[in-house]
């Protein structure tokens, strides 16, 4: 048992000193609620997104990218002080690989056999032909792109 307790301790006395350090912690705090949903990001990281603001004033970590949407295309309502123009990248990450991706250049599939962290949500793939094959292989309805998306489908989707 107190072999256990040490290796906890130097774990957290690790995790602590490379926050103090200034490193950058590779998956979101446990504790980081999305803006949009208040889920535990940390709970999802495989599907995280993310936007970032130009002047660095703000990361927006969300528990996938049905939740990025919303704010994305609500802008005026969580970020009243920032237009598009402001944001320096958004990203998704890749439903397969789980890289992270570009999300405006994102191929997404939507209405799959397959749910994301707020059931259906359009899940996104880095490749075309990748995206194709999940359709196929999951029942998708359709591939769409970051500019086909709006409040009226993210609606139908949180309404199926």
């Amino acid at each position: 048992m107190r072999s256990g307790i040490n290796l906890l301790a130097i774990f957290c006395l690790a995790a602590f000193s490379s926050v103090l350090s200034g490193q950058e912690v590779s998956s979101p705090s446990q504790k980081l609620k999305c803006p949009v949903c208040s889920m535990l990001v940390g709970m999802f990281v495989d599907t995280n997104a993310t936007i970032q603001f130009k002047d660095s004033s703000d990361l927006f970590v969300f528990d996938g990218s049905k939740c990025m949407f919303k704010y994305y295309l609500n802008l005026s309502k969580y970020s009243p002080s920032k237009t598009t123009a402001d944001i320096a990248s958004i990203t998704v990450k890749d439903f397969n690989s789980t890289e992270v991706i570009n999300a405006m250049e994102a191929y997404y599939v939507i209405w799959s056999d397959t749910y994301g962290p707020m059931g259906h949500e359009p899940l996104p793939f880095g490749k075309e032909g990748d995206a194709k094959k999940f359709l196929k292989e999951h029942k998708g309805k359709k591939i769409i792109r970051f500019n086909d998306v709006n409040m009226k489908l993210i609606n139908q989707l949180d309404n199926p």
